[in-house]
């Protein structure tokens, strides 16, 4: 009998793959590469190319096979390594696996099953060859390899290069059986033995993870030793804007991984006849956000919500957040921590709604913090608060803060002046010169209200008035935001909030929270969640269209930042409040730590259609995905894009006009391209404009604080995100799931009915509400 267990290193098998597995020459991959190039131009420019090595093929082979390999691959100098690796796969499912030779898989999968480290050899590119590794469950390979500089090949292929075989090889080595002794390989491949050894690389695609060092120019760094299930262990919480997309995945995260946290209380607004109480029972019955949940507790969910969770019904529109005075007394009495994650996120709207929403609702709750006995709050902003400026933002707290740098700017006095200018409009609105304009208005009407009279002109009459004051002060606010240098009024009213909070809250235990743009989850509550079409899905929506040429700045960076690592970060922040270790300012976002810049989304997005475009059949999809969208100038899009087709769709409808027509041609088509060029003018800040390098580093100071057991589960990996990976097989799909549909009017897909407890009543917190 042994005491001890000895290592057996399982044995290396090279295996050659050309003529056992399949019959695979150089030109034909990299011929697919160039006729799939991102430009139309690129196409054809790269298709000469190929012709003309076709007609030199033979020559270049005769002379040296590895100088003809060589000049075979500078066809993709300028393509992208996005675009290779998802092409790469494209070609091994379409166009080699279909080719296998049947007993050639069979035995490396048989090789693989004992345990042999097989490592395949290819002349073929490693962007075809890593497809097929995994395909096989092979870990390992050797194959050509391209040089790549900021992701873009330079056309030169590394050492070593793997040569074709000769002319005698395709009629000799035929056999299923493709393992060659390392020695031979090396000999036919003209290396040396350490040189087939060091080419092995892994068959997974594994994205550069740059790990910098995090340097402090200010302050001291966080002490390590930081726990977040300790800091908020038996704490109570109260989350208000649990309806909306952050707040209801920040909700279903904690009570998955903060089993021990005292209480989460929800604050909820009834709608009309509709209470809180069922309005959260909806949405836990209906929305994904909850089905890990479900998974996990099953018939016992609902009791450990009744344990956990409590609804509160209130309003944040209101002073004392319109509760009940003893509820409002016990929560202030019992409250460790307010999450703020409320907020109206429309870019242009009513100015009445932004401003209740965005910021008399911060005052509200920051004078209701300073009525409790210890809470602190976390205030969700955004990091485009910055406006129009370029560089890097840095996380610190301007009061009175305009991008414009307005002299003499007061926030207080700019909020009043605001709600000044909307009192003016409403009475302006009732008054005798607008209410003359809406009644001429009512009664030039070709429609319903053409010949009304008495009350029923005057219910048009009203109706009309409250379109009007919507428009106006919808108008008015956009006006005022850009004026001082913000591109809509959801950034004006949301850094006036900011503004407040750093005047009359400096002495209270506050963090604001600015993420960038939020969109799909990578992990939590599950892979490629989504809720509505927020931010950028109508842009997505957009280039998965035959719409090309999308003007934008394809070296601006593009701050995305997923909805999870936005999650992780407050919990991380929620936990370094309760324990008064917080800063004043945290940014999550990723264009300093993870940069992605307009030209690789942009490329990204258009490989993510073509990928599902390519799984689908018919005329359609053949089409779309061979059109992939380009980041060009504004000047460009105004000459061959949107705005130039609605000019000669204007054109041909005044040229048509005269004719006696029952219907007026391209109307259609008219008001699709100009719903186009609005949406472009929405996003052209985002897209287009303002340069920003938004700073992250102090959630990444509270995330390299963790202690080690919690970092796994707690941290902050923003700065490891691929977003290769994330964009083609998280983010669109997750788009395509439960976005486009909304978009396109379609329902989403039909979930199975669900209720908390066989569809009884559970009665759940101290307000005696039911589920």
């Amino acid at each position: 009998m042994t005491t001890g267990v000895s290592a057996v290193t399982s044995p290396t098998v090279y295996w050659r793959v050309e003529g056992s597995l399949l019959d695979l020459t150089v030109v034909q991959p990299v011929a697919f590469f160039t006729w799939n190039a991102q430009t139309f131009t690129e196409r054809i420019r790269r298709r000469g190319l190929i012709f003309l090595m076709a007609a030199l093929r033979p020559f270049l082979y005769s002379t040296n096979r590895k100088f003809a390999t060589r000049v075979v691959h500078t066809a993709l100098r300028g393509v992208t390594r996005d675009r290779l690796d998802l092409l790469g796969e494209e070609y091994f499912q379409y166009k080699l696996k279909p080719q296998l030779k049947a007993h050639g898989v069979e035995r490396v999968q048989e090789l693989v099953r004992t345990g042999a480290d097989v490592v395949l050899v290819s002349q073929g590119l490693e962007h075809v060859m890593k497809p097929l590794a995994l395909h096989l469950g092979v870990k390992r390979l050797v194959a050509n390899r391209l040089d790549f500089r900021d992701g873009v090949a330079t056309g030169r292929l590394l050492e070593p290069v793997v040569r074709p075989r000769g002319a005698f090889a395709l009629i000799q080595e035929q056999s299923p059986d493709g393992r060659r002794a390392p020695k031979t390989l090396a000999r036919q491949l003209d290396i040396s033995l350490e040189q087939l050894r060091g080419a092995v690389i892994s068959s997974r695609r594994e994205p550069a993870a740059e790990e910098r060092p995090i340097v402090h120019f200010e302050g001291q760094p966080q002490a390590v030793g930081f726990s977040v299930r300790r800091a908020l262990a038996g704490k109570h919480v109260m989350l208000i804007g649990v309806t909306g997309f952050i707040g209801k995945v920040w909700l279903a995260n904690a009570l998955m991984e903060l089993p021990k946290i005292g209480r989460i209380y929800l604050l909820i607004r009834r709608q009309k006849s509709n209470p809180a109480q069922r309005r959260f029972e909806k949405m836990v019955e209906e929305s994904p956000v909850f089905d890990p949940l479900f998974e996990k507790y099953g018939l016992g969910f609902a009791e450990y919500l009744r344990e956990k969770v409590e609804v509160v019904e209130g309003d944040v529109a209101q002073c004392g957040l319109g509760l009940n005075a003893d509820v409002a007394r016990r929560l202030q009495r019992n409250l460790d921590l307010i999450v703020n994650s409320s907020g109206l996120t429309d870019f242009n709207p009513d100015l009445r709604d932004a401003l209740t929403t965005n910021t008399d609702a911060a005052m509200n709750i920051l004078e209701f913090v300073r009525g409790a006995d210890h809470a602190g709050l976390l205030h969700l902003s955004t990091c485009y608060v910055a406006g129009e400026r370029d560089g890097r933002v840095t996380e610190k707290l301007i009061p009175n803060y305009t991008p414009h740098r307005v002299p003499g700017f007061d926030a207080e006095q700019e909020l009043a002046s605001l709600h000044e200018l909307i009192a003016k409009a409403e009475a302006q609105a009732e008054g005798t010169e607008v209410t003359a304009g809406l009644r001429s208005q009512s009664l030039a009407k070709e429609h319903a209200a053409k010949g009304l009279q008495g009350a029923a002109l005057e219910n048009q009459i009203r109706k009309n008035r409250i379109r009007w004051l919507r428009t106006y002060l919808t108008e008015a606010g956009t006006r005022r935001a850009k004026e001082l240098g913000w591109p809509n009024t959801y950034t004006l009213t949301k850094s006036l909030a900011e503004s407040l909070i750093v005047k009359h809250g400096a002495e209270l235990p506050i963090a604001v929270v600015r993420p960038a743009i939020v969109e799909t989850s990578v992990a939590k509550p599950f892979v490629g969640w989504n809720e509505g079409i927020n931010t950028s899905a109508s842009l997505s929506y957009l280039l998965g269209t035959y719409f090309r040429q999308l003007p934008s700045n394809e070296s601006k960076r593009l701050d995305i930042i997923p909805v999870d690592a936005v999650c992780a970060g407050m919990t991380l922040i929620a936990a370094a409040i309760v324990e008064r270790r917080h800063d004043q300012l945290y940014q999550l976002a990723t264009s300093v730590t993870n940069p992605c810049d307009m030209g690789r989304s942009i490329e990204l997005t258009s490989l993510a259609h073509r990928k599902h475009y390519r799984a689908q059949e018919g005329l359609e999809s053949w089409l779309r995905l061979r059109f992939d969208a380009i980041p060009v100038s504004k000047t460009r899009y105004q000459r061959m894009s949107a705005p130039a087709q609605r000019a000669i769709v204007k054109s041909i409808q005044r040229i048509m006009s005269p004719l006696p027509l029952k219907k007026t041609p391209l109307v259609k088509a008219e008001r699709n391209l100009e719903r186009v060029e609005k949406l472009i003018e929405l996003f052209e800040p985002f897209i287009l404009f303002n340069e920003h390098d938004f700073a992250a580093d102090n959630v990444e100071k509270l995330s390299h604080a963790l202690i080690e057991e919690e970092r796994d589960e707690f941290g902050y990996k923003a700065r490891t995100l691929d977003w290769w990976d994330y964009w083609i097989n998280v983010h669109i799909p997750a788009l395509r799931r439960w976005t486009y549909p909304l978009i396109e009017g379609r329902p989403l897909e039909a979930r199975p009915a669900r209720s908390l407890q066989n569809g009884e009543t559970v009665k759940t917190g101290t307000d005696g509400g039911a589920w």
